[in-house]
């Protein structure tokens, strides 16, 4: 929240509390919907009204009575309907904040809130079977934002990815794999059951091939497999860097059974009583936190006697909290739903993450690609599923971030290619940037270095439009909604919130003339420009998009 509108909070919680409201009480405070009753309204009189034993419309009056408003920078507070207050701020209070947003440029948004403390954020983690499909590609863009909001917010961020190189899918890999290097001396292609399918198979097999000449009939199963997994981990590594997204840690499942994690994990599980055997298999009693059944860890003997996928989940959060991050947060598709529960029950039966809720998850659904009106379903290398990378090469980096990021992670996406192209007002991704490329064009066209712009001599009293009105405030609202963008883990706030702003901009921007007015005018404007330019900027770079000075 920006400083006028803290302050105002403050002190409208400093007078109820004088009236006998809670002492933890947080006022809430939001803009109106029509900017004619106010800057801010807050519904607090209703919230106490009951508490406090009086109507909601007198509790009001008695509040504003009790509020230093000249301290808060307040001009006005009026009550309307059923007991809302609403205020006006001090116009001097909105233009001391202008004032200092300018000063804190690249810093204009941070916080401390976070205090510095570790967490450690889990995207992407695509098995290394295949190049990116674009839900990876979506979970890259929400992973990665999160971590810029965390970051933004003071935390102390460590981008992991946890690639799943052991299991049956590395099986299937591996014998795709090797009926395609024995397709090249000749033996018929038949993909194994569970296999891949895709061009991109043959591809490893003929570089495999090529560097390991003597096994060109594909006799070592294990060396196509450490080879296929290799390759296409290079393969995704190149992908991310095409989207800009790079990792802090590369965490390999098959460690976890290197180094004993697994098996260790297990034992202290059946230490901790929370285990039984039943027909030989090994279950865990996650029904004592809130599962629906009780799970198996270990399958009989007679079903191979092999761990279940969620227990090697379990010891790798166990490492998670072992490297000293208290708090994590995983970004994964929809349909790891069922693995939530699974994988807290076993880390609570370890007494880890206790109150429940560690880690914390982000699931985001499925993506739909569209080009012309239809549903685009397959890739040309990939066969069954539409690779990132694709998508990238057709409308570029910025598009592709943006459109992940534009609606809330657990809504349905329809990624229109033919909209992510254009360079119109429809596409809000050029909307934006045409609103930073504009403000970025006053400078250039007056000769003027946006960082030489100092409030020194600047009378921002001068900016009278209600154009210039409102998009201070929303320039203001910036800090709250990255805090709040970071509390909830939504990056599609800053989507929004850069949209409506650019509305903004670009209404101004039609309306306000900046260099070819008398100088007070064309100073204060200029700042104001200034201003608008720093907060786009630092949004798009929360959401890893570029801020272009040229359209």
């Amino acid at each position: 929240m920006n400083d006028g509108a803290e302050q105002l909070r403050r002190e409208i919680a400093r007078a109820a509390i004088s009236l006998g409201a809670p002492d933890d009480l947080s006022p809430l405070l939001e803009r109106p919907r029509d900017p004619v009753f106010g800057d801010w309204a807050t519904n607090v009189a209703m919230v106490l009204a009951k508490h406090l034993g009086e109507k909601p419309r007198d509790l009001a009056q008695r509040l504003i009575l009790a509020m230093d408003c000249a301290s808060a920078g307040i001009a006005s507070a009026e009550i309307a309907g059923p007991g809302f207050i609403n205020f006006r701020l001090d116009a001097h209070t909105v233009l001391r904040a202008i004032v200092g947003l300018v000063a804190a440029d690249d810093a204009y948004g941070r916080s401390e809130a976070g205090g510095h403390e570790p967490v450690v954020v889990e995207f992407v983690s695509a098995n290394p079977t295949g190049p990116l499909h674009v839900g990876h590609g979506r979970q890259a863009a929400l992973g990665d934002a999160i971590a810029s909001l965390l970051e933004c917010n003071g935390w102390d961020v460590s981008r992991e990815f946890y690639y799943n190189d052991a299991g049956a899918q590395i099986e299937h890999l591996a014998l795709s794999t090797q009926v395609r290097v024995r397709e090249r001396s000749g033996a018929v292609l038949t993909i194994p059951e569970g296999g891949y399918h895709g061009a991109y198979i043959a591809e490893i097999a003929e570089r495999y091939v090529a560097e390991f000449p003597h096994d060109a009939g594909g006799d070592d199963l294990d060396a196509m497999r450490r080879f296929a997994v290799q390759q296409l981990r290079i393969e995704q590594d190149r992908d991310l860097q095409a989207f800009g997204v790079a990792f802090d840690t590369y965490f390999l499942e098959s460690s976890l059974y290197e180094d004993g994690s697994v098996t260790d994990t297990v034992a202290a599980l059946v230490a901790s009583g929370r285990t039984y055997v039943k027909d030989g298999a090994l279950f865990l009693r996650t029904t004592e936190y809130g599962d629906d059944q009780d799970r198996v860890m270990r399958k009989s003997p007679e079903r191979g006697g092999t761990y279940t996928y969620f227990v090697p989940d379990v010891a790798y959060h166990v490492t998670k909290w072992e490297r000293g991050f208290t708090r994590a947060i995983n970004v994964q598709g929809s349909d790891h739903h069922s693995t939530v529960t699974r994988v807290r029950a076993g880390l609570q039966a370890l007494g880890i993450g206790i109150p429940e809720g560690y880690p914390e998850y982000v699931l985001h659904q499925l993506v739909t690609v569209l080009r012309g009106g239809e549903e685009v379903k397959i890739s040309k290398r990939a066969g069954s599923y539409v690779t990132v990378r694709e998508l990238i090469d057709d409308v570029g980096r910025d598009a592709v971030r943006y459109f992940f990021l534009m609606r809330k992670g657990d809504s349905q996406l329809s990624f229109d290619v033919d909209l992510a192209r254009s360079q119109s007002e429809e596409n809000p991704v050029y909307y934006i940037q045409m609103a930073h490329a504009r403000l970025s064009g006053i400078f250039r066209v007056g000769a003027i270095d946006p960082a030489s712009i100092v409030p020194d001599g600047v009378d921002l009293a001068q900016l009278s439009l209600p154009e210039e009105t409102e998009l201070m405030k929303a320039l203001l609202d910036f800090p709250a909604t990255v805090a709040n963008a970071a509390e909830s883990l939504e990056p599609h706030r800053i989507a929004t919130y850069l949209h409506d702003t650019a509305g903004r901009i670009h209404l101004w921007y039609h309306k306000a003339h900046v260099l070819n007015e008398p100088e007070p005018i064309m100073r204060a404007r200029l700042f104001l420009a200034r201003a608008a330019q720093i907060v786009m900027r630092n949004g798009l770079a929360l959401l890893g998009v570029s801020a272009p000075e040229r359209m």
